[in-house]
């Protein structure tokens, strides 16, 4: 498995040569090739509590024969419905190793592509004549690759996940990347401006609906060259085998569960996840009864009670309602 090196910068590394090639080294690697010894990345994902029901596998078998087809893969959706788990495990399916990028709003393109990051320097001395001395030096800037140049020339699997959330003119890098298949780069780096893309890359974004906060609006030419897979909530079944691998509940307590988690969502068109079943789960499993199961989910879902710190009484009573039922 390669791994992603500790010491290197906001995910970058640099390459290691003499003073001469240092300003613009590239590694190219034919396709289907493997990666390079040691280069940074992540090997396949496997996480042992992953459920693949039917309604799961649907999703990821659309997204791989997309995928495959070419076309970069968005999964769109609200916070806690799987996004990011979807996306490791559809870049498992693809068996290259991949590279992790969360979305910032203070990113920039050189944080995604690479920069200038220290330099090396070099003095000559000459005193062949004893009479006459003559130094020179040079110093030569070192360009430090950053996550998507790696994975671009790499063939990686890159994962970018909330992209929304940086801002939209720091992802029009993606625009050739995607289109034409090639990455734009300073002169440092590149001589010809551009990297050809790896054959083998290729690219898996999530986000949340434009209406969360700290989520910026994507532009319409990034997003027309996607193909968008709206995830809501799964099904009742996926929930509860969610629910009973990651908490260790037996299957009684997970119905208790999930059932009300359903009945809330559905009762007042809010939008508790799994996320929240498995929150319950969770403690209930760890408090051997020292907290009642009422208050743990009033607790759990005090989010969705108090939207915007203002205390809802009718949600308050639905919910109530529904503990009650759960017995």
């Amino acid at each position: 498995m390669t791994t992603i090196r500790p010491e290197a910068p906001r995910g970058g590394h640099a390459e290691v040569g003499t003073i001469s090639d240092l300003s613009a080294q590239r590694l190219t690697q034919p396709a289907g090739a493997a990666p390079e010894v040691g280069a940074p990345g992540m090997g396949a994902f496997s996480h042992a509590d992953f459920v693949e029901t039917p309604f799961v596998r649907s999703i990821l078998d659309r997204a791989t024969a997309y995928i495959e087809g070419g076309f970069p893969i968005h999964f769109r959706g609200p916070t806690g419905c799987g996004k990011t788990t979807l996306a490791l495990q559809l870049a498992q399916r693809i068996g290259r190793p991949m590279m992790l990028m969360v979305g910032d709003d203070e990113f920039a393109t050189s944080d995604m592509v690479g920069g200038e990051h220290g330099y090396s320097r070099k003095r000559v001395i000459d005193n062949f004549i004893h009479s006459v001395m003559k130094s020179e030096d040079r110093v030569d800037y070192r360009w430090v690759d950053a996550r998507l140049t790696m994975a671009c020339q790499q063939g990686y699997t890159l994962i970018y996940d909330e992209y929304s959330r940086s801002r939209p003119e720091a992802n029009n890098i993606f625009l050739p990347v995607l289109e034409e298949r090639i990455l734009i780069l300073p002169t440092i780096k590149s001589k010809k401006g551009y990297m050809p893309i790896h054959p083998d890359f290729r690219a898996i974004f999530t986000s949340n609906p434009a209406e969360y906060a700290g989520v910026h609006t994507s532009q319409e030419a990034l997003v027309d060259r996607m193909i968008t897979l709206d995830i809501s909530h799964f099904d009742r079944e996926t929930e509860l085998l969610i629910t009973t691998s990651r908490t260790g509940v037996d299957q009684a307590t997970a119905e208790r569960i999930v059932d009300l988690v359903r009945g809330f969502r559905h009762a007042t068109e809010t939008n508790p996840t799994v996320r929240n079943c498995v929150m319950i789960g969770k403690i209930t499993a760890a408090n051997d009864g020292h907290l009642s199961f009422g208050q743990v989910c009033l607790d759990v879902l005090s989010r969705e009670l108090n939207p915007h710190g203002k205390p809802s009484r009718e949600r308050r009573d639905v919910l109530m309602d529904l503990i009650g039922q759960a017995g």
